[in-house]
């Protein structure tokens, strides 16, 4: 499939994409909307983003247009709700772009742009280097494109979209809130589940070790294979959380990996979905773990690999108490603690774990 590449990369060595950003007039539909008002969606348009959508790609609005015409527009053809985070304005696409990316928190390399004009193509990939493109014409065989395709479909997949939504109901809540952060947590009502992982839970974990990023300790991914491997290995502990408020669940939201050792536990792996970063979750995981050596007497050891995204972990360990403990030029480092002082969790969340789960 034809779309402008740096450097002779493959589509091939190119990275999934989490988000499809679409153009209205003449990638929508047919026709210029302030032209005419009888504008027609493209043949088999409306069926490539619901089957995208089912694979819990995402999708979104940036064009050059008249908001309230355009949306209402999007209503009357029957596919307003697929989009989150619209940009509809006379704005440069490359700002409407970057607006979006920050809403849905996810790399720019993980953005597909589509486009009638290779104006509008060349603009936003010149402002941002890292974006994926792909001229409008091309729709038809994007179900077919290896970079729509995840490995597995879960139900977290199937249904990410309505997590966003209820997770914009979320922050306008937060921003009509009168009174200090915490306090507006605690009218959540959020509950975190963490329990060890089963057979069930493979795909979805694999998922997330591979699109997260930011809030990923070491980087690294995992096969769903070598996943099941660890579960039913007898010195390792896998352990996933999910979370859920009064507006509905995040999904499962992040991954633990424990190598349980003689006189300490080393946390090989620790991530968590950048949708929880703003809820105060992100700890949560931590902290258990924690708690759980601690009774067994153990301290603890952490892995961490600088991915020039993941500071926010760096800074996680430091601010539970982890000291580094060696570094090299790789960006690898190892963290420990003694556990020596008991850690609690934040009063607005209601822990939740498995009666008889590893004590």
């Amino acid at each position: 499939m034809p779309t402008k590449m740096k450097g002779g990369m493959t589509m091939e060595k190119l990275k999934d994409i989490k988000c499809i950003v679409w153009d209205l007039d003449h990638t929508i539909w047919d026709g210029v909307l302030l032209e005419s008002a009888d504008v027609q969606l493209k043949p088999g348009l409306k069926e490539v983003i619901e089957k995208l959508d089912q694979r819990g790609i995402l999708h979104s609005v940036a064009s050059k247009n008249d908001a309230e015409l355009a949306w209402a527009k999007l209503n009357e053809l029957g596919i307003a709700e697929y989009f989150l985070y619209p940009e509809i304005h006379w704005d440069a696409k490359s700002l409407s772009v970057q607006r979006i990316q920050q809403n849905i928190n996810i790399g720019m390399d993980a953005i597909l742009f589509v486009d009638d004009q290779p104006f509008e193509l060349e603009e936003v990939q010149s402002v941002h280097a890292d974006i994926q493109v792909l001229h409008a014409d091309q729709y038809e065989a994007m179900l077919d494109d290896p970079r729509l395709m995840p490995r597995f479909i879960t139900a977290d997949s199937a249904c990410r979209r309505q997590m966003y939504q209820a997770d914009t109901l979320r922050k306008q809540a937060e921003e009509q809130y009168e009174g200090p952060s915490e306090q507006f947590l605690a009218t959540l009502g959020m509950k975190f589940s963490i329990y060890e992982a089963t057979e069930d839970d493979l795909q979805r974990a694999e998922e997330l070790t591979v699109r997260t990023n930011q809030l990923n300790a070491t980087g690294i991914t995992y096969s769903y294979e070598e996943l099941h491997q660890l579960m039913t290995s007898q010195d390792h502990m896998l352990l996933v959380c999910e979370l859920e408020d009064k507006y509905g669940t995040y999904g499962k939201i992040g991954l633990a990996l424990i190598h349980m050792q003689q006189k300490v536990w080393r946390l090989n792996m620790l991530l968590m979905s950048c949708r929880v970063m703003s809820r105060g979750a992100g700890s949560v995981l931590l902290t258990y773990i924690m708690r759980e050596a601690r009774k067994q007497g153990k301290q603890m050891l952490a892995d961490f690999r600088d991915t020039g995204r993941n500071r926010m972990m760096n800074i996680s360990y430091r601010f539970a108490g982890f000291k580094q403990q060696s570094a090299d030029q790789e960006g690898r480092v190892l963290f420990y603690h003694d556990l020596q002082q008991a850690v609690e969790f934040p009063d607005y969340i209601q822990v939740l774990v498995p009666e008889g789960q590893h004590q």
